[in-house]
């Protein structure tokens, strides 16, 4: 059995492995990372060997501290990472490379039919019928997207979201509310199959699905890294944040969606957004833009050049064609866009 993990901002760690009896066996364990002494690497082989083959990540990376001789430096990696890759290994997880990726970047669309393309390719990816795919999102109106699980009354003033010409819609997967705008929102989605982020805990797929974000964005000149458990931060502020949503259907799939602040108008959103007030409390507008730190201000480009970018860098790792979305795909958002995503009932149902 074989398995990798890529490090979030560290080294990838690759196992190779047998089970026997229940038991691990013939550990080796390789990578681009750095240790030393060099005699360490046989000593983590040896303290896998013989684990029992249904022990999670934190106990094998247990076997592997409490073998490592003192001084031991490991850069770039852990033994919890180790421990990750063989439970890669052993689920049989799939890599980035394994897959012909490919890319949707259409027109502006409103918001409720971008809640329903998400649910729609989500399922498509699940069911075989389309490859993992990253889509970029481009907005037609402001808007206010609320967790599935948000009290709508608790999260958005009405009278200020009327005011602002702000459309109100929820979304599949948890988390907290997003405010965006047209120009100053880069906004994103992959669908992925569940065996990409196999033997991954929930926690660990969120820092594992953000890392080429991460990656692009240092390539920009922005020193970015994942801040447990949903967020994009940067030393100038927070940059995004990201959501999932689980598929268990046919093959399953996984919908990991962020979205990053490329601007920010903050006087407006303090005026949408309820929670943002009790955040911010006693610190106002200021504290907003601290808060949430724009992409324009930290890397000096405009918004089209920053998703350039970022494409680039994730079709340099993986490789990525451009797509579409298909007309059957089209009709079926169309549809849940109408009757559910768009629907009071759906933004409502957590009052």
């Amino acid at each position: 059995m074989h398995g990798e993990y890529k490090v979030p901002g560290g080294k990838l760690v690759v196992v190779d492995l047998d089970v026997h009896d229940g038991t691990l066996r013939e550990v080796r364990v390789a990578g681009d990372f750095f240790l030393e002494p060099d005699e360490a690497l046989h000593t983590i082989d040896r303290a896998v060997e013989g684990a029992p083959a249904d022990a999670d990540a934190q106990a094998l990376a247990a076997r592997i501290d409490a073998a490592l001789p003192t001084g031991t430096v490991m850069f770039g990696f852990s033994a919890e990472a180790v421990g990750i890759a063989v439970r890669r290994a052993l689920a049989h997880a799939t890599d980035w490379t394994d897959y012909d990726w490919q890319l949707i970047h259409e027109g502006p669309q409103d918001p409720a039919l971008h809640m329903a393309l998400d649910e729609v390719l989500t399922d498509e990816v699940a069911a075989g019928r389309r490859p993992p795919t990253l889509r970029v999102w481009e907005w037609d109106r402001p808007a206010v997207i609320i967790g599935s699980f948000q009290s709508l009354r608790n999260e958005v003033d009405p009278a200020g979201a009327e005011r602002h010409g702000v459309t109100v819609v929820r979304r599949i997967s948890g988390g907290g509310a997003m405010f965006v705008e047209p120009g100053n929102t880069i906004t994103y989605s992959l669908y992925v199959p569940d065996s990409l982020v196999s033997g991954l805990s929930f926690a660990d797929s969120y820092a594992y699905l953000d890392d080429w974000v991460l990656g692009a964005l240092g390539e920009m000149g922005v020193k970015a890294w994942y801040q447990p458990l949903n967020d994009i931060a940067t030393e100038a502020g927070k940059v995004g944040g990201a959501a999932q949503k689980r598929i268990a259907a046919h093959g399953g799939a996984v919908l990991h969606h962020v979205t990053m602040s490329y601007d920010i108008d903050a006087a407006k959103m303090l005026e949408v957004l309820r929670i943002g007030r009790e955040k911010l409390s006693g610190k106002g507008i200021a504290s907003a833009d601290k808060r949430v730190d724009p992409l324009r201000r930290q890397t000096g480009l405009p918004r089209h050049a920053v998703i350039e970018r970022m494409v680039a860098s994730f079709r340099g790792r993986y490789g990525l064609t451009d797509g579409k979305v298909t007309d059957e795909e089209s009709a079926a958002a169309r549809r849940l866009a109408a009757e559910k995503f768009g629907s009071p009932e759906w933004t409502s149902r957590v009052p």
